[in-house]
């Protein structure tokens, strides 16, 4: 039987991208017996009845997943948020780096609207792209309207399945637009009402870009840590995990324990006071957590 890979899901249809092109298919009723939901970047093998519609018979392993958004097989998380309209925020670029740590994706942070920012801001912008790079993130300056950055952000797209994924109104599918100007991806100004972007996404898609793939998914803008447990979270802090290995007790979650070298750490060790203080809220928001039965 036929392979290929889930590149759009929408309204209960899966369209699968094999060398001949696209097929529109259908899940077996199987899958919902078993729960299993085929997701946007999933390897299946399907039944084709003709050139263009089709039942998906299999999923293959995944090396990952993603539940918001749904998508499978991400090789790297391209983190869009804005430097200001809706102003940046090293809380929620912090959730999403948690959960793409934990999910093993390499991360890239994309911060946008630079051309709309003051002297202040963008000084302030810039010291914050340092302290992330101090960790080991790859941190880059974009704007739509003038295009910065986006010789530096096209080589890092190349050969891979790349999620664009941030909070709503940042600028991702303006972004998207440079980055393919035939896409004419539909985009919305903020709500001066809400203050923050209007739903423009409302579906998962992978679109070819260079030679990648990216998808485009829908915003929002708030992470629950359903999966990850308190002993989990201290690998999600690249800088934290690397200095925790000096630690007197294996096992030191870095808040009450004696001789924690996190806790000593701070500032003086390549740790910011607030991604502690985000560590810290994280871990004890992971506590509070209902159990799960």
């Amino acid at each position: 039987m036929p392979e290929g890979k889930i590149v759009k899901a929408l309204s209960g249809f899966y369209y699968v991208l094999n060398e001949g092109g696209l097929v529109q298919c259908r899940g077996r009723g199987v899958f919902r017996k078993n729960k299993i939901t085929p997701l946007v970047g999933d390897e299946v093998v399907y039944q084709a009845e003709n050139d263009r519609e089709g039942y998906i018979m299999e999923v293959k392993d995944r090396k990952n997943e993603l539940i918001r958004p749904p998508i499978a097989n991400v090789d790297q998380a391209i983190l869009v948020f804005s430097a200001v309209e809706p102003d940046f925020s090293t809380v929620l670029l912090d959730r999403f780096l948690v959960l793409v740590e934990f999910n093993h994706i390499q991360p890239l942070i994309c911060i946008t609207k630079i051309d709309l920012a003051d002297k202040e801001q963008i000084q302030a912008i810039k010291e914050y792209a340092d302290q992330y790079r101090e960790v080991g993130y790859e941190v880059i300056l974009t704007s739509s309207e003038t295009e910065m950055g986006i010789q530096a952000l096209t080589p890092h797209v190349d050969d891979k399945i790349s999620v664009f994924a941030g909070q709503s109104g940042v600028g991702k599918s303006s972004l998207l637009n440079v980055l393919r100007p035939d896409l004419e991806l539909k985009t919305n100004d903020i709500s001066t009402h809400l203050g923050r972007g209007k739903h423009t996404t409302r579906h998962v898609e992978l679109i070819g870009i260079g030679n990648g793939l990216i998808a485009d998914t829908p915003g929002f803008s708030s992470l629950e840590f359903t999966n990850i447990e308190a002993e989990d979270l201290n690998s999600c802090f690249p800088e934290i995990a690397r200095q925790s290995e000096n630690c007197k007790f294996r096992g030191c979650l870095h808040i009450s324990e004696p001789k924690c070298a996190v806790k000593t750490g701070v500032e003086s060790a390549g740790i910011t006071k607030y991604r502690y203080e985000h560590y810290v809220e994280f871990l004890q928001e992971i506590k509070d957590r209902k159990p799960r039965y």
